[in-house]
């Protein structure tokens, strides 16, 4: 769908010599390939003697400005002049960003309330154009009423743009500030004051100010956007003024029909009632106007004070769409300053309903037909089903079915000649017994569907054993029992099978590909079986009763459909055991009631009833045993059969058991580069987890790509802190785990990683923090060297050695001459350099020498090395004592 929205903008009239732009818009239209003709409607003051032949245009595809001619200007009255604008412009091609079109002219109005220093404000409207070859070509909507108003101070205000989109896109409306050059917000821009607001219908267009405060020019912008098949398409901006006038008669008022519907070929005739303070005219926009078989509006008594008006418009289905139409009314007042009311009336054209569906019972299906649609456009029928009949009729202007009828899609038919469907439930053949309902709904090719056809039920001929019953009598892994039942054929052919007749009875084991013949009863009237020896306690089983005619041989006359016993089992947790079942099953199973083993009367007591699949029973202990089953009712749709069917599962048992895991602590870490250490804290408040925690594990990583490893096992549950220390680096990162009574370990916490913040790393991560913020920054050394040093006997700087530091696992220290020989070598992160030459063993002398180190740092990234370089002044002091 399209939407559009309009931008509302307050203008105001400026002096004499002043530019006198008022309000406007840019719309355009396809003409071919990438050329589009390119529309710029503006409102100015007729009596400014500025004027503008011309005006200079950004087409928004990079080519140079460049300027758009004017081809009408036409007097409105009222000191307003339509100045119309139009050329043609052809894009380079498709783009996934779109065209902004826009123009600027230097100056709005002076005196607009609501923007400040408007004079000196550029005047800007802007446009998107989209093209786009897989969304079609596309043209903006026409904006048919003109964006200038008067209102008056204390009464509602109403305007409606009048936008007609003839390609039926579907339009958005929005009430956004109005700009300024480059598409720039406003500085200080403000909606206009209302006693009680200002806003726009986003569907309808509809502007409604309730109600203007103080007399004056403002300006708004609406913004329309353009949506088809959901996807944005087009936008603009119109720019509007309107005009607040004190002491005034009330405006005019229209009354009629606001929402209604019709189907395609039907007649909707509407009368409008107008009302003013002076003779009122009557007029009216909208796309039912400008399409084949087109709607007509006349203002049907001559222009008064009272006044009236009339919609007609003959439907067709071609005017059948997904989206309503928008008509909007307008009644302009002869008074002196000729205010206005708008009246927007939204139609929805439908499609009728598929008419005369009627069924054929066959053997195992249904066959369907029905007249095709009177609507040529129709393009496809979707068939629904339901078991019984629904009660549900469709309202009002109500298309479709909705899913609270029950109905099931089951089939499309994708042609409008396409009137018939067999039903024989995707090949697995219907059931006797059951009510079939179905209705059709024929749908459009923008997605519009009809009134659904009117219900039509039937049944199967019950002319098979209907199985009804599949209960387990008795729970045992070797002597379990089995109660089969069905109800007889009662309306077969007694012409083609006289009888007499038999059941054979075929059971299947977990599922019902394995069917095999297990018995047999003498008469028709003999519709029960026991079936025994089964090992109901593990396994499910699977019934159909097949009926032959004796009275010629052996002659099979049908099958009853494949029934299931209902099959528990029990899902042990913490406190809690669930129970789920499942069943296959001809008939529809509504209710399941459960019940559990009481050991004090030694019987199954009923504990609850759902119509869900399953039940959890909570509240219970860890390792004592449980015992269930669960009896399922439920029946058929079609009259005559028995009803409910009750039907038992198998009693089964189990023990709950503390399977669940505690949630993860949330954790947050002290740092000490002083100590080397890591402080961490934890909580471990989580509703809704299991609050069994009895311990935790603590796991670290050196590196963000390492593998975590278990630092500690803390035993008690209420500790909260654990330091780890004696590290060779702080950095890495933590993560904690809780434990609970039976060893369950929750998931790991999120992680909170410490990294080197001296060094080439970047920064910590997670909830990192330092119980004294004032040192944090200076107890994580960098490593620094000094630039002096005097080597002696003094016990005084005696060795050349790094400030304290941290996070350093290594260096590659080098030291070099003035000459750029190597005297001292090491990987010693302390360096420890006496001031001899290495190679020589020689005392350095006194001067300055050149040193480059690698040092190698601890980062979450791994090691890192960082290369530091520079000067040594080496000052001896051999021989020198302490003082």
């Amino acid at each position: 769908m399209k939407r559009i929205v309009y931008i509302l903008f307050l203008l105001f009239a400026l002096p004499a010599l002043a530019t006198h732009n008022r309000a406007g818009e840019i719309t355009f239209t396809h003409v071919t390939g990438l050329t589009y003709e390119i529309t710029v409607t503006t409102y100015t003051k007729d009596s400014s003697p500025a004027d503008r032949p011309k005006l200079e245009i950004s087409w928004g595809d990079s080519s140079p400005l460049d300027s758009i001619d004017r081809i009408s200007n036409i007097y409105l009255g009222n000191d307003i002049r339509k100045n119309v604008y139009v050329a043609q412009h052809t894009y380079p091609g498709a783009s996934p960003i779109p065209y902004t079109i826009s123009v600027e002219d230097p100056n709005r109005n002076q005196g607009v309330l609501n923007i400040p220093n408007s004079v000196n404000v550029v005047f800007y409207l802007e446009t998107k154009l989209f093209i786009n070859p897989f969304m079609g070509v596309n043209n903006s909507p026409q904006l048919l009423n003109p964006p200038i108003d008067n209102a008056c101070v204390g009464s509602i205000y109403v305007h409606n743009p009048g936008a007609v989109d003839t390609d039926g896109d579907s339009l958005y409306y929005s009430l956004s500030q109005s700009l300024k050059e480059g598409g720039q917000n406003i500085p200080n821009y403000q909606f206009p004051a209302a006693s009680n607001f200002i806003t726009i219908n986003n569907f309808t267009g509809d502007l409604i100010w309730d109600s203007p405060i103080a007399q004056g020019e403002y300006n708004v912008a609406i913004l329309i956007e353009e949506f088809r098949d959901g996807y944005k398409i087009g936008s603009l901006l119109r720019d509007m003024q309107i005009t607040v006038v004190p002491a005034c008669d009330p405006p005019p008022v229209i009354t009629g029909m606001t929402d209604t519907c019709v189907v395609a070929g039907d007649i909707l005739d509407i009368d409008y009632n107008i009302t003013g303070s002076y003779p009122v005219t009557v007029t009216s926009t909208g796309i039912p106007y400008t399409i084949t078989n087109s709607a007509l509006f006349q203002q049907t008594t001559a222009p008064a004070t009272v006044t009236t008006a009339n919609f007609y418009w003959e439907t067709q289905c071609n005017h059948v769409r997904q989206s309503s139409y928008f008509v909007s009314i307008k009644a302009i007042d002869a008074g002196p300053y000729n205010l206005a009311d708008f009246h927007t009336s939204t139609i929805s054209v439908i499609g009728p309903k598929p008419k005369n569906l009627t069924t054929n019972v066959q053997t195992n299906y249904i066959n369907l037909s029905w007249n095709k649609s009177s609507c040529s456009q129709v393009i496809a029928y979707k068939i629904y089903r339901r078991l019984g009949p629904s009660g549900w009729s469709p309202g009002p202007c109500e298309t479709g079915i909705p899913a609270s009828a029950g109905y099931q899609l089951i089939a499309t038919n994708n042609s409008i000649n396409d009137t018939t469907f067999s039903d024989n439930n995707n090949g697995l053949g219907l059931v006797s017994g059951e009510d079939y309902c179905y209705r059709i709904v024929a749908c459009y090719p923008d997605g519009a569907e009809s009134i659904a056809s009117d219900e039509v039920c039937d049944q199967l001929l019950k002319d098979v054993p209907v199985i009804t019953h599949v209960s387990v009598n008795t729970t045992s892994a070797t002597t379990g029992s089995i109660f089969v039942g069905w109800s007889k054929p009662t309306e077969h052919n007694v012409v083609q099978f006289p009888g007499p007749y038999r059941y054979l009875i075929y059971r299947g084991q977990q599922n019902s590909s394995n069917m095999q013949l297990i018995d047999s009863t003498a008469t028709i009237n003999d519709t029960t079986y026991i079936d025994t020896l089964l090992n109901t306690q593990n396994f499910q089983y699977f019934y159909r009763i097949d009926i032959y005619d004796l009275s010629a041989g052996r002659e099979l006359m049908g099958s009853s459909a494949v029934a299931s016993s209902v099959f528990l089992q029990l899902i042990p947790s913490d406190n809690r055991i669930t129970l789920v079942w499942n069943e296959f099953t001809p008939w529809t199973n509504s209710q399941h009631v459960i019940y559990k083993f009481n050991n004090g009367t030694l019987t199954f007591d009923s504990l609850d009833i759902t119509s869900a699949n399953n039940y959890t029973d909570t509240g219970l202990v860890n390792l004592q045993t449980y015992c269930y089953k669960v009896k399922s009712i439920g029946g058929y749709t079609a009259p005559g059969t028995v009803s409910p069917l009750i039907n038992y599962s198998q009693e089964t048992c189990g023990q709950p058991e503390d399977n669940i895991a505690p949630c993860p602590p949330e954790l947050c870490i002290q740092t000490d580069c002083k100590t080397q250490s890591n402080l961490l804290h934890w909580v471990n408040f989580n509703p809704g987890c299991a609050d069994d925690v009895l311990g935790f594990n603590i796991y670290k990583k050196d590196s963000v790509n390492g593998e975590y490893i278990l630092v500690s096992n803390i035993p008690n549950g209420s500790d909260s802190t654990y330091l780890h220390s004696n590290l060779p680096s702080i950095v890495g990162c933590y993560v904690i785990t809780g434990l609970d009574s039976v060893g369950n370990e929750s998931l790991y916490s999120d992680s909170v990683c410490i990294d080197n913040p001296n060094g080439a790393c970047e920064g910590n991560s997670g909830c990192v923090y330092n119980a004294d913020e004032t040192v944090a920054e200076t107890e994580c050394y960098k490593y620094r060297l000094p630039n002096v040093f005097t080597p002696g006997t003094d016990g005084y700087n005696d060795l050349f050695r790094p400030f304290p530091y941290s996070f350093v696992k290594s260096v590659n220290m080098q030291i070099f001459n003035r000459w750029g020989s190597i005297v001292y070598e090491t990987t010693d992160p302390d360096i420890l350099w006496d001031g001899y030459n290495q190679e020589n063993g020689k005392a350095c002398s006194d001067g300055t020498y050149y040193y480059v180190c690698t040092v190698n740092e601890y980062c979450l990234s791994g090691v890192q090395p960082r290369i530091i370089k520079g000067y040594i002044s080496l000052i001896s002091n051999k021989g020198a004592s302490k003082p």
